[in-house]
């Protein structure tokens, strides 16, 4: 397994405007795109800084995943993601290695990606998302814009 890059690190906010105020207007980072993915009750917002991004992620339910989370851990650092080839291939891998995921199957993530996450008991607590981009360059994230 060929761990690419650090696709992104995920910050839970519970109100993500300010820090989006912050790193806009303050640090001069422009954000790529902001997206809402009703499954799971969260709206985020990618900035992209070198060749990783920086994910504010706002639950948009009061029973949503990042609401919860923050109610346990507070604010803060959520997950790290990890850009992988080939998400099956890599899940596989793992689970070799003795590693357990959260889903059996990857599922659908930020900007078309496939993504898993491993079980937070096999990580000594940290949470790790593998993100598998899509091939054909039309997710949100990558170097190079479809127009290019």
């Amino acid at each position: 397994m060929k761990i690419k890059r650090i696709e992104h690190i995920a910050i839970a906010l519970k109100n993500m405007d300010a820090v989006k105020s912050v790193l806009s207007d303050k640090l001069g980072v422009p954000m790529e795109y902001e997206e809402t993915l009703p499954a799971y009750g969260t709206k985020l917002a990618m900035y992209p800084i070198g060749e990783t991004y920086l994910e504010l992620l706002q639950s948009d339910r009061q029973d949503g995943l990042v609401n919860k989370w923050i109610a346990e851990r507070g604010e803060g650092l959520f997950h790290i993601c990890l850009e992988v080839e080939d998400i099956d291939a890599a899940m596989s891998e793992l689970r070799g290695k003795g590693m357990r995921f959260q889903q059996e199957e990857p599922r659908e993530g930020h900007g078309g990606s496939r993504i898993a996450f491993l079980d937070p008991a096999c990580t000594e607590g940290l949470v790790i998302e593998l993100a598998e981009l899509p091939k054909d360059g039309h997710g949100h994230h990558g170097h190079k814009d479809a127009a290019e």
